[in-house]
């Protein structure tokens, strides 16, 4: 297997069980081979809505411990940026999954049960304050995220709107990032930087 070279930000791409959050690992245990002083943190943003997304994440965290031992777990659903600059440091690889899910926490919060007839807004200053983070992070970020706006035109316009923020969302951070890859079938496919 080549050797990953792990670049200063890079956004990782690609559909469900597309092999995502497997190369964001991967680059994790890369970092914490290449020294022993190397740390990496993993910023996950799924929530516990229910019983099966419970037991997803009670399987990706043993999953994980598995493949990559060092790596260490914060979860936070909300505060990315915040997270980003408390945690980044020249020493500390640090891992998002998924942008995706940290989205859907901003736009459609699962406390928020009542239907509500008003689309929510792309969350701008969020997003902003997350590009800054990136581009200023003391150390490497890899991100983690879904890109779902390749097939069919979804009916409502609730899911057009999640849609189209995350097309915007995507977007914003690969132009922050010094690599873009988009993962198919398990395979890397880089669009912008280093391979």
């Amino acid at each position: 297997m080549t050797e990953l070279v792990v670049a200063r930000s890079e956004l990782i791409l690609g559909g469900q069980k597309s092999g995502k959050s497997r190369r964001a690992e991967l680059l994790a245990r890369q970092w914490l081979a290449q020294s022993p002083s190397h740390d990496a943190l993993l910023v996950a943003t799924a929530q516990p809505w229910d019983d099966e997304m419970r037991e997803r994440i009670a399987r990706h965290q043993r999953d994980r411990a598995e493949r990559v031992p060092g790596l260490r777990t914060l979860e936070e659903p909300l505060q990315l940026a915040q997270a980003l600059a408390q945690h980044g440091s020249p020493r500390t690889l640090v891992v998002v999954d998924c942008l995706t899910l940290w989205l859907t926490n901003w736009l459609m919060p699962a406390e928020n049960n009542e239907s509500n007839s008003d689309v929510a807004q792309y969350p701008r200053e969020q997003a902003a304050m997350l590009l800054e983070a990136i581009q200023t992070s003391a150390g490497p970020v890899v991100l983690v995220g879904n890109e779902i706006g390749l097939g069919v035109i979804p009916m409502g316009r609730e899911t057009r709107a999640f849609v189209d923020a995350l097309g915007m969302l995507n977007q914003a951070v690969a132009q922050a990032c010094e690599r873009v890859t988009l993962m198919a079938a398990g395979l890397p496919l880089t669009l912008k930087g280093p391979p």
